[in-house]
């Protein structure tokens, strides 16, 4: 029913706006557009890239990808076959939680067909270019089953139907409608869901015939959400109970992680990729995001990606749950306590946050409904960016909440932990006056080994002290200048 015997991608190029610097083909410093095409091609010819995410929500879609990249570079992609050896996956909108962004998915795989047939008319050969589409914020089987069977039975189903008795059918009319199939990999964002994961899976597997799935766990948004340790703990969850689900019905999963260049957000660039490796071995595929590929040299970005074109993968790291849940509720009480009163910081700075790609942002709120009221916050590149421009790593919230025992096991478990933690630290101000006091007493527990950029410290002591004084005149230009220093926005 799919076509299992393609390769699976590895390496995940992505539209993630965390870079400070612009690509060199990009007209402006808001990618969009026609530099998108080109920014696909880059990643597929020059960086090494097998697979990019291509992104329909919160922008005008190009559903003419397909046919403009194999026109614009045909050469490339006859020996680099669009569906074969490279791959185009659309990230849709999920329209039980986008509402107004829903029918934006019927427009995304009604051009699935006629994607397969610009590529049929320059090759002709039966491969698609495009047969496997993302769906975000993913909570049940239902959302994912609602999406395969749409494409199947409405957009390709069409094709049989006639116009009226002794007529003929709509493929006759204008042509056949393939893949008749398409693969939906769920991303899925939250706690409760990320544990569950296994289950969703295979509700949604019951009634297919697959011999391969590939589902994609969320970062960012649950460090975000409930702080870095608990990302991290409930990703190790989510893949053990993966890996124990394929071992159960037969089928091979193949995940995908979706990890930024901050340690808050994966730590993944060119210099930690054997890191983050070791700390998700069972992860197949990594998302490549905007600051690994331009703020980084390339030839250190090109190095990185053949690395993880490169690596094995092999059984998850182990877990306790039950004792990750436990700490993971505590930890995650205290993280919400003092984003809460962060918020009004985070909120400001975010507006000097410079725009990396032209778009509207996903749909996500981060609301705490607390005797304060609900608080909203900036989704998580500028959060994590608007912390770190305050001298603040978003890292270290709420690790006062640990005790020894919870930090003796978190580092068995959690195997770059310090390192993620020194990593940061260097961009940690302590004499801006904002950190909770909790939590410069909690560092002093910890054995860390970490330099304090002095440039970082000075830029974020002139972004506080234009918060104090109230003149924001300078803060846009200081948070361009420490992001540099990190090399990643948020």
């Amino acid at each position: 029913m799919f076509r299992t015997k393609l390769k699976i991608p590895r390496c995940m190029s992505t539209q993630h706006p965390d870079n400070v610097n612009t690509p060199f083909f990009s007209e402006s410093s808001e990618i969009g557009g026609e530099d998108e095409i080109k920014e696909c091609f880059y990643a597929f010819s020059h960086l090494g890239c097998d697979e990019q995410m291509w992104d329909c929500e919160g922008k005008e879609i190009d559903t003419y990808v397909v046919k403009k990249l194999i026109t614009k570079y045909q050469s490339f992609f006859e020996t680099h076959r669009l569906g074969k050896d490279t791959f185009l996956t659309l990230r849709v909108p999920n329209p039980t939680v986008e509402r107004a962004e829903a029918k934006i998915l019927i427009e995304t795989l009604e051009s699935i067909p006629r994607s397969f047939d610009a590529a049929n008319l320059l090759y002709g050969d039966d491969i698609a270019p495009i047969f496997e589409v993302i769906l975000p914020m993913t909570t049940s089987s239902k959302c994912v089953d609602r999406v395969y069977r749409y494409y199947k039975d409405f957009v390709v189903g069409k094709q049989v139907k006639t116009f009226q008795e002794n007529d003929i059918t709509i493929a006759e009319w204008i042509g056949k409608f393939a893949p008749d199939r398409i693969n939906v990999i769920p991303l899925i964002e939250d706690l409760d869901h990320m544990i569950n994961a296994d289950m969703i899976i295979k509700d949604y597997l019951k009634d297919k015939e697959v011999e391969h799935h590939r589902v994609f766990f969320a970062r960012s948004d649950p460090a975000m959400n409930y702080g870095l340790v608990t990302a991290v703990l409930i990703n190790k969850i989510a893949l053990q109970k993966i890996h124990a689900l394929s071992e159960e019905i037969s089928v091979d999963m193949y995940p995908i992680v979706g990890v930024g260049s901050a340690p808050f957000r994966g730590n993944l660039r060119p210099q930690t990729v054997r890191r983050v490796s070791k700390e998700y071995p069972f992860t197949h595929t990594y998302t490549v995001q905007s600051a690994f590929k331009y703020d980084n040299s390339p030839e250190d970005v090109m190095a990185g990606i053949k690395f993880l074109m490169e690596r094995k993968t092999s059984k998850p790291r182990i877990v306790d749950e039950l004792k990750c849940l436990d700490i993971i509720e505590r930890y995650s009480q205290e993280y919400s306590k003092q984003i809460i009163s962060l918020a009004p910081y985070i909120n400001t700075i975010a507006k000097f946050i410079p725009s990396r790609r032209k778009r509207k942002l996903h749909i996500g709120l981060f609301g705490y409904s607390r005797n304060l009221g609900e608080i909203s916050l900036p989704r998580a590149i500028s959060f994590t960016a608007s912390l770190y421009s305050l001298g603040i790593p978003p890292e270290i919230l709420g690790i006062n909440a640990l005790s020894d025992k919870d930090i003796e096991y978190i580092q068995a478990v959690y195997i770059n932990f310090i390192e993620d933690l020194e990593d940061a630290l260097k961009y940690y101000n302590s004499l801006n006056g904002i950190i909770p006091a909790e939590i410069e007493r909690k560092l002093v527990d910890f054995d860390l080994d970490y330099e304090t950029s002095e440039k970082h410290q000075q830029a974020t002591n002139i972004i506080v002290e234009c918060l104090k004084k109230n003149q924001l005149d300078k803060v846009g230009e200081e948070v361009v200048i420490a992001a540099n220093l990190r090399k990643f926005l948020g």
